[in-house]
């Protein structure tokens, strides 16, 4: 327990299956909510524990390594990030860190993610021992996909080059290094491979009487290809930068996306974006916004070369994490939508409840929960891997009801407030019934 740390959003306890094991057992409860004040003695063995306790490689079996339970004992590359209280959106950047920190190269738009994971000098992203962990920047708001965008191409032109230098003093170096060379040459996108190949490569180049081949060390820290991540809220992908974000995801660049998509721009107060549902009021749509959702995991899909994934880690952690895996191994631009209760939703109750509030929102169809993979039309499957239920559809005006942004509707728009909140739900039913439609075997 990190009582210097703690925010008092109290999720924790309300998420902790320690607890809900021992209310099952009517035992004592595994966490509680208690003054601060009372637990500093428990800050030594916290710090103790971020400073000095690494990660356990192969501590389970491979089958247990990506599930669940086996990522909560994996390293979390961003830690203590200052976000708000309960926010929805730290959990995806945090899991896909203890993923691929070691590797990531991150584009961040401004919005709410810049300010938690860039505000100078206090950042929450760590690495081992000043060497591998994740490279961050941020850029402006309207063009973070071209920026991530550039990151990759770059890594690829370097990339480039290292092969070519290769290539080009392979026959006039030492036999070992030309079997070492080889090797690499035939894992270069394989990053795990590579990480095992570079450290004798490295040092066997530093060793050989070539000084031709030598000039590979120039790009060391590049011989190891990165995990690209373009990042932000939906405020940028689906509106202002929406334009970049098409441009990169019509390439066939190797690049994830991922959106944390709040339905408002959190970071500016709450404005509605394209993303904002109908009948939701927020600033500039004081009186319930008249638009749909925009469909953004749709018009992805409709190029057919895009990964594209909708999670909601309440609702099915496991489905989250083996998306965000399967996103990343995709050779090709993936994008993964994470819905994100936030502060400026004004869920009833806070945001102890947005863990909650995700798997509410997928039970009723507010939200689904899918994965589109090309590679799958290639091997004639279904592309399309649905991982919720059928959503009962009765719960949906319960659920809306429940946000003070839907609630408030029929006080300040009595006159049009049942129109609006009615095609909300026939909104949802549309963009549901469009993404199905991507299901089943592609003919020829």
């Amino acid at each position: 327990v990190s009582s210097d740390n703690c925010v008092g959003c109290g999720l924790c306890v309300a998420e902790c299956m320690g607890n809900k094991t021992a209310i099952k057992l009517g035992k004592p409860a595994a966490l509680t909510m208690v003054d601060a004040h009372s637990q500093r003695e428990q800050q030594v063995g916290a710090d103790y524990c971020y400073a000095h306790v690494s990660e356990k490689k192969g501590q389970f079996p491979a089958a247990i390594e990506g599930n669940v339970k086996g990522i909560g004992f994996k390293k979390p590359y961003m830690e203590v990030s200052g976000a708000c209280a309960g926010c929805g959106e730290a959990p995806y950047y945090r899991l896909v860190s203890q993923l691929f920190g070691p590797d990531m190269l991150v584009a961040n738009a401004t919005g709410c993610s810049s300010i938690y994971c860039g505000s100078t000098p206090l950042t929450p992203f760590v690495n081992d021992n000043g060497r591998n962990g994740p490279a961050w920047a941020n850029s402006l708001f309207e063009d973070n996909a071209e920026y991530g965008f550039g990151m990759r191409i770059a890594t690829d032109q370097k990339l480039g080059i290292i092969a070519s230098l290769l290539l080009k003093n392979k026959e006039g170096v030492e036999p070992e290094l030309q079997e070492v060379i080889d090797k690499y040459l035939a894992n270069i996108k394989n990053r795990e491979a590579c990480k095992e190949i570079v450290p004798e490569l490295v040092r066997l180049i530093k060793a050989s009487k070539n000084d031709e081949v030598k000039a590979v060390l120039d790009y060391e820290r590049d011989l190891v290809d990165k995990s690209v991540w373009i990042v932000g809220g939906d405020g940028w992908s689906f509106d202002i930068g929406y334009g970049g974000v098409d441009h990169v995801l019509a390439n066939e660049a190797d690049v994830n996306i991922l959106v944390l998509d709040t339905e408002v721009y959190s970071n500016t107060g709450g404005q509605a974006s394209k993303s904002s549902q109908t009948g939701s009021i927020n600033k500039f749509t004081a009186s319930g916004k008249k638009e749909a959702k925009k469909n953004l995991a749709l018009m992805a899909m409709a190029y057919g070369h895009v990964y594209v994934a909708q999670i909601a880690l309440g609702a099915n952690p496991a489905a989250a994490i083996k998306a965000i895996k399967e996103a990343e191994s995709y050779n090709g631009p993936s994008l993964i939508i994470c819905y994100c209760p936030c502060a400026e939703q004004h869920i009833k109750g806070g945001l102890v409840n947005s863990i909650k509030e995700e798997k509410a929102a997928v039970e009723c169809g507010y939200f689904r929960t899918f994965r589109y993979d090309p590679r799958l039309v290639e091997q004639g499957k279904d592309p399309l891997q649905i991982d919720c239920a059928e959503p009962d559809w009765s719960k949906f005006r319960d659920f809306i009801m429940q946000e003070t942004r839907f609630s408030m509707l029929p006080i300040v728009n009595p006159e049009h407030a049942e129109e609006l909140l009615t095609k909300c739900e026939k909104y949802a039913k549309a963009r549901w019934a469009a993404i199905k439609r991507f299901g089943g075997v592609a003919e020829e």
